[in-house]
This record gives structure tokens, sequence and C-alpha cells, in this order.
């Protein structure tokens, strides 16, 4: 079966899943995105969130929803793949800071070396601070990007849908209650 077949089918978000994709009354759709679907670097296509469970209680509350959605399978993958990213990126990044600091204190000899002309080995290691600082954000958007968007936005909507269906029950059971009452007055 194809992606964009079955009753689902340009339906929007009715269907959690994969019929969705690409879908622009999706209001995250985004056309200009690139990398939902590609690979991810293992040669195996990037993560998507399973749909929900079929069966929600009735009458739960959102504190039981979100928990619902903490325990999937799902929500500890995408923190799993962030915290992958993020810990190694962020320890990397804090030792090349610290050298950097360190060494401008202890050897200024070093740091005052020139390299050409004015410039010296403290001003290229302070300018490699910075393009560091661009290429980690670079590569932080790209990893969420191509890991962590579309299981985040899956996961977002999976929760969407149980509180609509919540609000659609109770809706339900106030007009029922509502007509109750007028049956019972007359």
């Amino acid at each position: 079966m194809e992606k964009h077949d079955g009753p689902d089918a340009g339906s929007g978000r009715a269907g959690a899943g994969r019929g969705r994709v690409g879908d622009p009354r999706d209001p995250w759709y985004d056309a200009l995105a690139s990398g939902w679907g590609e690979l991810d670097g293992t040669g195996a296509p990037a993560f998507e969130a399973p749909p929900r469970a079929a069966a929600q209680q009735p009458g739960a509350s959102p504190a039981d929803i979100y928990l619902e959605v903490q325990r999937s399978d799902a929500f500890q993958e995408v923190r799993s793949r962030y915290r992958r990213f993020v810990i190694p990126g962020v320890a990397v990044f804090f030792t090349w800071y610290v050298a950097y600091v360190v060494t401008a204190t202890t050897a200024p000899g070093l740091m005052a070396r020139p390299v050409t002309g004015a410039v010296n080995v403290a001003m290229l290691a302070g300018l490699g601070q910075f393009l560091t600082t661009f290429l980690l954000t670079w590569a932080y958007a790209r990893h969420a990007r191509l890991r962590r968007d579309r299981a985040a936005l899956d996961l977002r909507w999976a929760v969407f849908e149980q509180k609509r269906e919540q609000a659609r029950e109770q809706e339900q059971r106030r007009e029922r209650d509502v007509a109750w009452e007028q049956r019972v007055e007359r």
C-alpha cells in the first residue's frame, strides 16, 4: 500500500501515522523543511513515532495522557536521541572552551605568538570559539530536524488527538446530562 492510499488518505491528521506526510493542511507542514524521511546515517529511515494506542480510558485527565506519552517507547526514543547528541556535543565544546581559557591564562607566551602580521594564536583561537559555536548550532538544528522533529510532532499530535477525543466525550456527557435534566423537569 502506498503512503497516501487508504481510508485516511488526504484527511490531514485524521489518521495517526504515515498517511499525512506532506499534507499542506497539516498546521506544522513546511514545504521547505528537508530531511524528514531521510536516512539516519545507518542506512535505515529516520525514526518515526508509532501511532498512539487505540484504547484510551474515558475520563482520563490531561496528566494521565502526558504520563502515558512519557512512558511510550516513541518518547523515550526521542529523549535518547537528544541525549546521544547533546551530551557529547556539550562535553566537547566545554572542553574546547576551558582549554582556550586555561591556555590563555597559563601560557600567555604561546597565545601571543604571531601567526601572520598582527594575527596571533589567541585571536585565531578566539575566532575558532565563534566558529565552533556556529558549527555546533548548525549541527544541533540539523540533528533535530533529521532525527527528532518528526517523532516529536507525531507525539504532539497523539496528545492533541487524545485531548480532543476527551473534550468530545465530555461535551457528549454534558449534552446527555442537560437532556436528562430537561426530561426530569417535565
